[in-house]
């Protein structure tokens, strides 16, 4: 894979993109990373890339010429076209199946965005897709770059050193992921689940599956909506409940485990 990112800062991508999983990936020939700095391709003497908005209001906006030219010359000089995204907080909310979706792209485009916001005329022409990390706003669309590749570069078939470690993450399935141990066997008093230590591997597994069900329904209970569980899965989410139940759990928490 190959992604270029446009950005008027591209030095904030020297540190996370140089460590880690990514960086193992670069060395590897996985996935090849290019900084492409906006401003290089400003209309202007003073090297502006925003101004004021037609109609009046706050702030500065960025302007189409810089970026169009931009996106021209990374067109012209590699081959393919590329899926253009805009970091945005009015876009599409970033989850593990657009990361895998993604995943399977030759080439991305990512925009940065700065300022009050970008002239909609690149929205409307060079745009594929807008995506947002959360219902916040950010200085810039930097790190919602870095997020995103992180995300996407992980799910690169021989990136990670398991096929099974992505499959088995949270979200992988819809479910916030099982807990995990290893050795010592006891720490200050805290020991490792007697199941993890039996060998029986068909205990161990039931015993993740509830674990993993018990997570998503105490901490993120609207995932199970759409989470496409099993049979086997209903029968563990409806003891689950009645234990919490019968724990005095609240009500709105058990409640929403029925559905």
């Amino acid at each position: 894979m190959h992604i270029d990112i446009l950005t008027l800062f591209p030095e904030m991508f020297e540190g996370p993109f140089d460590a880690s999983i990514i960086k193992r990936a670069r060395e590897k020939g996985l996935v090849a990373i290019d900084y492409i700095n906006i401003r290089d391709y400003s209309q202007n003497k003073h090297n502006t890339v925003d101004d004021t908005p037609y109609g009046g209001g706050a702030g500065m906006v960025m302007a189409a010429g810089p970026v169009f030219e931009a996106v021209d010359h990374i067109k012209s000089s590699r081959p393919g076209t590329g899926k253009l995204i805009y970091l945005s907080p009015a876009g599409r909310k970033l989850n593990q199946q657009t990361a895998r979706e993604l995943s399977g792209e030759e080439r991305l485009i990512l925009l940065c965005g700065h300022y009050e916001g970008m002239d909609q005329r690149v929205r409307d022409e060079l745009v594929d897709d807008e995506i947002s990390i959360g219902d916040y706003v950010l200085t810039g669309g930097e790190l919602p770059a870095m997020v995103l590749v992180d995300a996407v570069v992980r799910l690169i078939p021989g990136v990670l050193g398991e096929t099974a470690s992505a499959e088995e993450e949270s979200f992988s399935d819809g479910l916030l992921e099982y807990p995990h141990y290893t050795k010592p066997r006891e720490y200050r008093g805290l020991p490792v689940p007697e199941v993890l230590l039996n060998g029986h591997h068909e205990q161990i597994r039931l015993w993740r599956r509830r674990q993993s069900l018990l997570k998503t329904l105490q901490s993120r209970p609207e995932l199970l909506a759409t989470a496409g569980l099993t049979d086997e899965d209903r029968i563990i989410l409806k003891g689950i409940v009645l234990e919490l139940e019968g724990l005095g759990l609240p009500e709105d928490i058990t409640r929403k485990k029925r559905r």
